[in-house]
């Protein structure tokens, strides 16, 4: 049997009768449910990103609803979540589906790509689960389970390699049933071909897995990157005065923006409280911003 077909044929078998992951916008064709899903989920465990997704839904059931939302009532609600731009994006879209299309989804992958926030895989899941539009999703959980099984070493990260996947990725598309194969792979790679201690003693896929036959399972997929972590020294201090706190709106093109904040004092290094409150920094900035 062709390698390919093995392999979407073996992947919708396990998800017919293996899969057991619940998720609430499993199965589900409202596009805004799903788009919502989908943004919240950005860079956000499932696990963190559930419950931010039933309160979402239980107080704006439609985008209209979040569309005519308080700002500050939204940016509230997505509190803890971080990546804040997510929030601006999503109600960016709100108002513009709202406003340009009376609140209906655009039906058409280059229409919902084109909306704020919204990158091909997110474009891929809406337009599969909503429309039944034969795009693949490619996501960690698919370029996982892809290098893995046909034992490719070409970094996932690199622009050889994300054209590598992604036209993979739509070679084994079950083009009858987009939807279905989307939601199945990323399922297995989270249930199965996990990143660490994957159970391949139990996958259907582990007879023609090259990275099992090879011993790779730990070395794919390939990263071309390491992430550089960067230290910042954030000093936040409380200021009142009168019964009144100082309390500012973040402006700068950074983290956190348009969020509020304390007095912040960002240094290069460690510094001891005594000699930071006291620095002429700390009373100029208090000056500037309590008068």
């Amino acid at each position: 049997m062709d390698k390919n077909v093995f392999f979407t044929r073996n992947l919708l078998k396990w998800n017919e009768k293996l899969n057991r992951r619940e998720m609430p916008w499993k199965g589900e064709k409202d596009p805004y449910k799903i788009w919502l899903s989908e943004i919240i989920l950005q860079q956000t465990r499932v696990e963190q990103g559930l419950e931010y997704y039933k309160k979402f839904i239980n107080k704006y059931p439609k985008i209209t609803n979040l569309a005519a939302a308080p700002e500050k009532e939204i940016f509230k609600l997505w509190e803890g979540l971080g990546y804040y731009s997510r929030c601006k994006n999503l109600i960016a879209t709100a108002k513009y589906i709202s406003g340009a299309f009376g609140g209906a989804f655009p039906r058409d992958y280059q229409g919902i790509l084109d909306l704020k926030g919204v990158g091909p895989y997110t474009a891929a899941a809406i337009g599969s689960f909503a429309f039944n539009l034969p795009y693949a999703v490619v996501d960690g959980n698919v370029t996982r389970v892809l290098s893995r099984f046909f034992g490719i070493t070409t970094p996932i990260d690199s622009s050889l390699g994300k054209k590598m996947f992604n036209d993979l990725a739509q070679k084994l598309l079950e083009i009858k049933s987009p939807g279905v194969y989307n939601q199945a792979i990323m399922d297995f790679g989270a249930t199965v071909c996990k990143p660490k201690n994957p159970l391949c003693e139990n996958c259907l896929l582990s007879s023609q897995c090259l990275a099992l036959d090879r011993n790779q399972i730990a070395l794919l997929p390939v990263k071309e990157k390491k992430i550089v972590i960067k230290k910042r020294f954030l000093y936040y201090l409380i200021v009142s005065c009168k019964g009144s706190v100082l309390v500012r709106k973040r402006s700068e093109n950074d983290i956190w923006q348009n969020l509020f904040e304390f007095l912040l004092i960002e240094k290069k290094g460690i510094v001891a409280t005594q000699k930071l409150t006291e620095s002429r920094q700390v009373k100029d900035v208090i000056g500037s911003n309590f008068t």
